[in-house]
């Protein structure tokens, strides 16, 4: 049995040791990177200069792109480098930066997808209200609360993780240090703090579930309550991207951290971690945003240029259809 402070770096198995496949891992991995970073830069930026987009609504849309942009760049970067330069090693202190700032953005990004479900339940169930509740320095504390959250869920768990000697294998089976792999390398009994990890992280993303169901019901009696049809489809369309964003994400960052890690299959492993740090981050500004009118004509009137516009247009029609 060794001490934690013998492994001095990590082997990340990624996803094959195939040359040809590491350089289409790498390519990729690059057109989803560029993606992910065009659209939400689209999106930060917009928002930042168009003062129309000064509302709320987009002031969370643009903290929801800046900590999908940190979130995809924690882990695809390494491992396009990786599959590129034909390695596979992280190092220690490497691994301990990414597990820290991926289980910041992660929680802090469910922190304030729950903060976009209150601000939709208070525009539309109570209207009259909505500037005095929402205004500008009630937006910021509730931005600055998904933040903070995040930062002391990832120092819980991150301070949890590697303060548990490791064993000799320094293998992960992963294309990024993820908790849960991390916790098969454990040599001491890592029972207790798994179940600890699983509970508290149950209780979060339990308490958040149950936050948007409730917003979410009294939205949608509100709605069925307007009587008119276009009024209707309105409040609808503003409210069917969240709920597709925060079902996917809910839905498999659960199913990753929560199952037993004994139980684990590789390539289902695999599959999960790409569906839940890889994919919203592309998926978020082409659902919330490339279809909203009000993004178009402010992309419009930033860009100057009438073919970004239509560039754009396809690039959602391609996705969402």
């Amino acid at each position: 049995m060794s001490n934690r402070t013998t492994v001095t770096e990590f082997i990340l198995l990624g996803f094959s040791d195939i040359r040809e496949m590491q350089i289409l891992h790498f390519a990729l991995f690059l057109v989803v990177y560029l993606a992910a970073l065009v659209g939400n830069l689209l999106i930060i930026m917009v928002v930042a200069l168009d003062h129309r987009l000064h509302t709320p609504m987009y002031f969370f849309l643009m903290n929801l792109s800046i900590l999908d942009l940190g979130s995809i760049s924690v882990t695809v970067p390494k491992s396009m480098t990786n599959s590129l330069m034909n390695t596979r090693l992280i190092s220690y202190s490497g691994c301990i930066v990414q597990v820290f700032l991926f289980m910041f953005l992660l929680p802090a990004d469910l922190a304030l997808l729950t903060v976009m479900a209150y601000d939709r339940y208070v525009a539309i169930c109570q209207p009259l209200h909505y500037e005095r509740v929402m205004n500008r320095r009630a937006c910021v504390q509730m931005a600055a609360s998904a933040w903070i959250s995040g930062i002391l869920y990832s120092v819980l768990h991150t301070g949890n993780t590697f303060a548990l000697n490791f064993c000799g294998d320094n293998v992960v089976d992963q294309f990024f240090c993820e908790i849960p792999q991390l916790l098969k390398l454990i040599c001491s009994d890592s029972y207790l703090n798994e179940v600890g990890v699983i509970a508290f992280g149950a209780c979060v993303a339990l308490g958040c579930f149950i936050f948007i169901i409730v917003s979410y019901v009294q939205i949608f009696k509100t709605v069925l309550r307007i009587p008119s049809e276009q009024g209707r489809r309105k409040a609808f369309s503003t409210c069917l991207p969240h709920l597709v964003v925060i079902s996917m994400f809910l839905s498999i960052s659960s199913f990753a951290y929560l199952k037993p890690t004994s139980r684990s299959t590789t390539g289902l492993d695999l599959l999960v971690a790409v569906l839940y740090s890889v994919v919203p981050p592309v998926m978020n500004p082409i659902i919330y945003s490339m279809r909203n009118k009000e993004m178009k004509d402010a992309l419009k009137k930033s860009g100057g240029k009438l073919t970004c516009l239509k560039r754009l247009d396809m690039y959602a029609s391609t996705y969402l259809l």
